[in-house]
């Protein structure tokens, strides 16, 4: 699949998908509290996003069961929500979550604290969210993809903790994965140059250890492999002429 550049048209469907999923995450997070099932949140989660008229991107998604990827703790992502999952006093949880609108993807995850949680966790959430910010500071036109990874690496790095490796970002549209993968690593090449009407799902995921994660049983949740805590911020963006535009904030 070669990387599209979007039309003004295709542009306005998907800031109104990324309209629609801040939304989305904005209720998940006032909803969120101690006591609640993980499942809890994916049927809250299915029904703000069909309450908008639009369709959950992962619910049958290459067979994942939910609308919400749930990950708690040291679970990276792509956690299968579940009603014997609850959540307590000092959890963090990371959301991940897409919507189809008019054919047309958004794609967004964060990381919340339940309740009151350790100065270390809320550190790990803060880094991670602004690990994204210093990779957009390089998504604009004449830049190249690798400016971006690189820059999420440095900043994750320097306060010692693991960027993982095994899963990346990626571009996003009428499909919920397209080309190109944005890795949150450097990269030995510079990779592509960003032009105007690109889309890019750019998703930091960061660890309190080291890089290392693991498959689950259940062919979906990723964890890290020294059970450390992990952290996982995302956004759907547009590339311009100048600032990146973010569409899910």
């Amino acid at each position: 699949m070669a990387v599209t550049i979007k039309s003004p048209r295709e542009i306005e469907l998907m800031r109104k998908a990324g309209e629609i999923l801040a939304k989305t995450h904005e209720e998940l997070h006032a909803a969120l509290r101690p006591g609640m099932s993980t499942l809890d949140i994916d049927r809250l989660g299915e029904k703000i996003i069909r309450s908008h008229g639009c369709i959950p991107s992962f619910k049958n998604y290459n067979g994942y069961p939910a609308s919400i990827c749930v990950s708690v703790n040291d679970e990276v992502v792509h956690g299968i929500p579940n009603r014997h999952r609850i959540l307590k006093e000092g959890d963090i949880v990371s959301l991940d979550a897409g919507v189809i609108y008019k054919g047309y993807h958004s794609d967004a995850a964060r990381t919340w604290a339940v309740g009151q949680v350790s100065p270390e966790a809320q550190k790990l959430m803060d880094v991670t969210k602004q690990c994204f910010f210093e990779g957009i500071r390089f998504a604009k036109a004449g830049c190249h993809l690798g400016e971006i990874s690189a820059a999420i690496q440095s900043y994750a790095e320097s306060f010692g903790y693991g960027v993982v490796r095994d899963l990346v970002g990626h571009g996003i549209g009428t499909h919920l994965h397209e080309d190109p993968e944005v890795p949150n690593f450097a990269m030995k090449r510079k990779g592509l140059l960003l032009q105007p009407g690109m889309t890019l799902a750019v998703e930091p995921m960061i660890n309190m250890g080291t890089y290392e994660v693991v498959w689950m049983d259940d062919d979906w949740t990723v964890v890290t492999k020294d059970h450390s805590l992990s952290a996982h911020y995302e956004n759907t963006i547009l590339i311009t002429e100048g600032e990146p535009e973010i569409l899910s904030l």
